[in-house]
């Protein structure tokens, strides 16, 4: 194992102070099970590792409101199993619920937070696609203050991620869906049922009494360097009738949207296949679970 100094600080501004002392030869520790395992296989080798595990007051869940609609904001130490109980969670977002069920195992969901998940930048872990589709954005905090991004734009490449040196992720913020929308987070999983997905999906709908398309939030993971909003998609279905043949228009352009990689999970003509199959399938079943009414 590497050698390092392990630090635990008590407030915020101790690990700020820390980030500043020792520069690009220390890393943040949330939950611990990305980092570790980087360290483990020497992609990662800090001479300083700083837990958060201290700090007070960033593994809250809370509802609020967002500029006159519900919200929840969650605390970037909160575990994955956190927030796929919590009460206020399955309430108000349900979705984020159900797409946090869907991660790893039970003991990596006690151990991983979702601060640190989305700083890891990982792009076919579970959670951003869900979270892009409902807008939700993070807060990044630093000793200069603090900045919104919403996590559309957290991820710029291939395990990169906005957050600038010095910065450390304290909250998330995760809208409601629209009042009489649909939602659903898929994944395709040919190997077992802890692995990625080879390929995911999730979509938030929006149709009016004449099943036209209002609005549609429509992200695809594991097809990329980053997660993928499939906007050209979401533009062929807005303000039109939600017939199978509209949406499967729409969705044929998801094969260009995408960049699969090669990997054991398939090839990248196999993964645009699925990409086109499962974002059809996420705006059916969005479409769905409209409440009837």
């Amino acid at each position: 194992m590497i050698d390092f100094e392990f630090h635990t600080p008590s407030s915020l501004e101790e690990a700020f102070a820390l980030l500043e002392r020792h520069g690009d030869d220390a890393r943040v520790m949330a939950g611990g099970t990305a980092l570790i395992l980087q360290m483990k296989q020497r992609f990662a080798q800090p001479g300083h590792v700083i837990s958060l595990r201290g700090i007070p007051g960033l593994s809250s869940i809370e509802a609020v409101a967002n500029g006159g609609t519900n919200a929840v904001r969650v605390g970037a130490l909160c575990t994955q199993r956190q927030v796929e109980t919590s009460p206020v969670i399955q309430e108000t977002v349900p979705l984020v619920a159900e797409t946090f069920r869907r991660v790893a195992t039970p003991r990596i969901r006690n151990m991983g937070t979702i601060g640190g998940g989305l700083v890891h930048g990982d792009p076919n872990q579970d959670p951003p696609p869900s979270l892009i589709a409902l807008g939700a954005s993070v807060e990044l905090t630093s000793s200069a203050g603090q900045r919104v991004v919403p996590v559309e734009d957290l991820f710029i490449d291939y395990y990169e991620t906005d957050v600038q040196p010095g910065e450390i992720m304290t909250s998330i913020l995760i809208p409601a869906a629209p009042a009489g929308s649909g939602s659903v987070y898929l994944k395709f999983l040919p190997r077992t049922a802890d692995d990625y997905g080879t390929v995911s999906a999730a979509a938030v709908v929006s149709v009016d009494e004449n099943n036209t398309c209002q609005d549609i939030r429509l992200v695809l993971g594991g097809v990329g360097m980053t997660p993928i909003r499939a906007t050209e998609a979401e533009d062929l279905l807005r303000g039109r009738p939600l017939t199978e043949d509209n949406i499967r228009a729409s969705v044929a352009s998801v094969k260009d949207a995408v960049d699969p990689l090669e990997d054991f999970r398939g090839s990248p003509d196999y993964k645009r296949e699925m990409a086109e199959v499962f974002a059809r399938r996420a705006i059916n079943q969005a479409v769905a679970a409209i409440p009837k009414g």
